[in-house]
């Protein structure tokens, strides 16, 4: 079998997209099962992570998976000088999949060409989240009913922002409108707005945010500003607070808005939004469990007509 890799969203097709929805479905329904049994996953974690390390290591052991792994680079053979190279292709042999995030972008790309073994991509650096724009799009689905046509506001850190660069790329499918909310230092970056007009994505650039400016939104996705991406600390303290979402804000919104954040939240959404109908971001984090064991099961080739037939289901 061809070896397959989970490295980018920008290459998946509106098909695949469906269809990795759809296994996501199966797994909310039976999160439970023997489907890797046998089965190692390693987790190679060169970034701090909680929900995506977690989560994929949830979804491994949900699986009947092993778990490989480290979350701290510093106990690694890397503060030894073991290249990246060294390190993927020792971990190679003792696993069948490798979710690897990294602060280097590019990484999971020079990995996925080197590693005898599938690589799931689970962050590098400020350039994409592929694994994350899985779980943002089956929320959205599972949200809203459709990925078609929808008004998505991304709020905030747009320029490191991994997360939102990722959901342009897969949204293109679907003709969204984008609006881009952010101050000009955090601004959408020149290449992600090219790509949106080289694919016919509509969208719309704003530095206010308020109750008007959000009526229309059916998706309003919050981002932290980063501060582990400014190499000027005073540039960070003038931007860190500028959007912070309110309760009283959504007095005008859709009924079927709903908020999302990658998490962690610092304090760009109030906690007096936790308790509103709109607010789904908790659920969204739980979504990643379902939405990690679709690409583990795809990257190792376990299909969806498998995954509806499994026997292995623990109720």
């Amino acid at each position: 079998m061809e070896k397959r890799n989970f490295v980018t969203i920008a290459n998946l097709s509106k098909e695949k997209i469906m269809y990795l929805i759809q296994m996501a479905q199966e797994f909310e329904k039976h999160p439970n099962r023997e489907l890797l049994k046998g089965k190692v996953v390693a987790t190679l974690f060169f970034e701090p992570s909680t929900r995506t390390r977690l989560s994929f290591e949830t979804a491994a052991n949900r699986l009947g998976a092993r778990v490989i792994g480290f979350a701290d680079p510093k106990i690694t053979s890397g503060t030894k000088g073991e290249t990246l190279k060294d390190t993927i292709l020792m971990v190679s042999n003792y696993a069948d999949v490798i979710a690897m995030r990294h602060f280097i972008e590019g990484a999971a790309q020079y990995a996925s060409e080197i590693a005898p073994i599938p690589i799931i991509n689970a962050g590098d650096g400020a350039h994409q989240h592929p694994s994350q724009c899985m779980l943002d799009l089956y929320t959205i689905y599972q949200t809203q009913g459709t990925l078609e046509n929808l008004n998505i506001y991304l709020v905030g850190d747009l320029k490191y922002g991994r997360t939102v660069h990722s959901l342009i790329m897969a949204m293109r499918h679907f003709n969204p409108t984008f609006h881009f909310i952010a101050p000009k230092e955090l601004a959408m970056p020149n290449e992600y707005k090219i790509y949106c007009k080289e694919h016919g994505i509509k969208y719309a650039e704003h530095t206010a945010f308020n109750e008007k400016i959000i009526a229309d939104a059916d998706i309003i996705y919050m981002t932290r500003v980063q501060k582990e991406r400014f190499s000027d600390l005073m540039e960070y303290e003038r931007v860190k607070n500028v959007y912070i979402l309110k309760a009283d804000m959504l007095g005008s919104a859709r009924e079927n808005m709903k908020i999302l954040h990658p998490l962690p939240r610092v304090n760009e959404i109030a906690y007096d939004v936790d308790d509103n109908p709109h607010a789904y971001y908790i659920q969204q984090a739980q979504n990643g469990l379902y939405a990690r064991e679709a690409i583990i099961c795809d990257v190792l080739g376990i299909t969806l007509d498998e995954v509806k037939n499994d026997s292995t289901i623990i109720k």
